[in-house]
């Protein structure tokens, strides 16, 4: 156990922050599929922006690889132009 008061400061952050993480992760993933399961090319050119956002935001507070998050906005964009 933590024997200093930053350090119980720490834990009580680094679980906030996990949790703020994992809610932003998990919305962005729910999102790409609602994405992929778009049949009509209007609706989804309309998502697309605010995915590859999403993602972006993803990167910037380093909860997924900026690789990943070109792999993913990459292959979306593609199946999103060949509706």
């Amino acid at each position: 156990m933590a024997n200093h008061k930053s350090a119980l400061k720490r834990i009580r952050r680094n679980e906030a922050v996990k949790l703020r993480n994992k809610v932003q992760h998990k919305a962005t993933r729910n999102a790409i599929k609602k994405l992929k399961d778009l049949s009509a090319k209007k609706e989804a050119t309309k998502l697309l922006p605010s995915v590859v956002s999403m993602l972006d935001k993803l990167v910037k507070n380093n909860i997924i690889h900026a690789n990943k998050a070109a792999n993913l906005k990459s292959k979306l964009t593609k199946q999103v132009s060949s509706l």
